[in-house]
């Protein structure tokens, strides 16, 4: 059915040459730097690193495709600071030159057509399935439960000396990043990592400066902040990706999170993508308890957003939900957000601002993969999948698929890379 919202909007929009489209505006971020306009493609964990986690050409091809299509900022997917701590194989790492020339590639294609590139900066901390680390660190010894228990060994404890070294290293990657021609960081705060496991006083149970209070728990984000600002300078985008809240008893609580973003607007962050949920309560990465009202507004954290825009005027972003081009439009125009997070279907259309932008866009419309299989279909392992396999597709030049057997493509999966590729992935 054809929305009469929408047909209003681009008929004001293409009659009337003295306004902009919402989503066609520039911002300006406290550092200074100008994105072209409001669309953010998140995060997504590509999968194209090679299997001793350097980055490849297809990492090139795949983010000029992006950068081409009209994004005004793009966000790579998790890139590790440390080659002992790896989140997921084929992760990239960067903690010294010795990729500086393929980094300098990715820049020089990701910051094609005016787009800003910035890379998601992430040590996973205890979230490292058990066949990569044997022993993973955390803030406490505390292992991971519920239905991933078995996945992750039971980390140690960091030392205080460790903790250090590891604020020196987000630092360290994003000079090396800086001068590889990113235009911007963004540090990963969310989805159960290291950084949100010392946010949380479930998995934080240190008793020295690093645990307890909030604005202890804190201390190792707003350090690591601090640390990045030195290595690259006042003028450089730094962003980060916060939960919400962790949606899980004893951790993150939305009242703690919004603390963290009155903080981190005081420090002149530039941007705060809200995100929300872990590895043991994936439910909010599903959809699966969104309310209706949210559902129809498209985006799954507008209603935190809008509380958080009561307290800071630092530039917000939601990712998750976003399908029509009327719901990215309404989002703008109310001004919770100022960016529209995109990131799956940049997978199968990875020139969706240019489509709105020339009026040819259909609402993109994203089924889940079903096998039959209840534990792999209520995981959405196999989502997760598809989806880099649409990049890896999209890196080697060639269409992503918009259909493909859910069970073929499991068996596949299988028989192609293994049991062991069936792991939760998050960006």
């Amino acid at each position: 059915m054809i929305s009469w919202n929408l047909l209003f909007l681009n008929f004001f929009y293409e009659r009337d040459d003295s306004m902009t489209h919402p989503l066609f505006q520039p911002l300006t971020l406290p550092a200074g730097a100008t994105i072209k306009n409001r669309f953010f493609k998140s995060a997504m964990s590509e999968g194209l690193g090679t299997p001793d986690h350097r980055p490849t050409p297809l990492h090139v091809t795949l983010y000029r495709r992006w950068a081409e299509g009209g994004a005004g900022l793009v966000v790579t997917g998790n890139i590790m600071i440390d080659r002992r701590a790896i989140g997921e194989p084929r992760n990239v790492v960067v903690e010294d030159e010795r990729d500086f020339s393929l980094l300098k590639q990715w820049a020089s294609a990701g910051t094609k057509n005016g787009t800003h590139l910035w890379a998601q900066l992430n040590h996973p901390g205890k979230q490292i399935p058990k066949y990569l680390v044997k022993e993973p660190v955390a803030p406490s010894a505390i292992p991971l439960q519920g239905n991933v228990e078995n996945f992750f060994a039971k980390p140690r404890a960091l030392t205080s000396t460790e903790i250090v070294e590891i604020i020196h290293r987000f630092g360290n990657s994003a000079r090396i990043l800086q001068r590889a021609g990113f235009t911007g960081i963004q540090i990963h705060a969310a989805h159960g990592y290291l950084i949100s496991q010392f946010l949380s006083a479930h998995h934080n149970q240190r008793d020295d400066e690093w645990g307890g209070s909030l604005t202890n728990r804190m201390r190792f984000l707003v350090e690591v902040y601090q640390e990045i600002r030195k290595q690259v300078g006042d003028s450089f985008p730094i962003g980060i990706k916060l939960n919400s809240a962790d949606f899980q008893r004893g951790g993150l609580t939305e009242e703690e999170s919004m603390t963290v973003i009155q903080k981190l607007s005081t420090m002149n962050i530039d941007c705060i993508e809200i995100s929300g949920g872990n590895y043991e309560n994936p439910a909010m990465f599903l959809g699966s308890d969104i309310k209706e009202s949210t559902r129809k507004r498209e985006a799954y954290f507008i209603d935190f957003a809008e509380q958080a825009r009561d307290h800071v005027t630092t530039p917000l972003v939601v990712t998750g939900g976003f399908r029509s081009e009327e719901g990215m439009t309404q989002a703008i125009d109310s001004h919770a957000i100022d960016m529209v997070g995109l990131a799956r279907p940049f997978s199968i259309k990875p020139d969706l601002p240019n489509q709105i932008n020339q009026g040819s866009y259909h609402t993109t419309s994203l089924k889940r993969i079903r096998t039959g299989i209840s534990s792999i279909d209520e995981s959405s392992l196999l989502d997760t999948l598809w989806y880099e396999q649409q990049l890896k597709r999209l890196g080697k030049g060639k269409k992503p698929l918009r259909r493909y057997p859910s069970f073929l493509f499991f068996i596949q999966t299988l028989l192609s890379q293994g049991i062991l590729t069936l792991q939760r992935r998050r960006s």
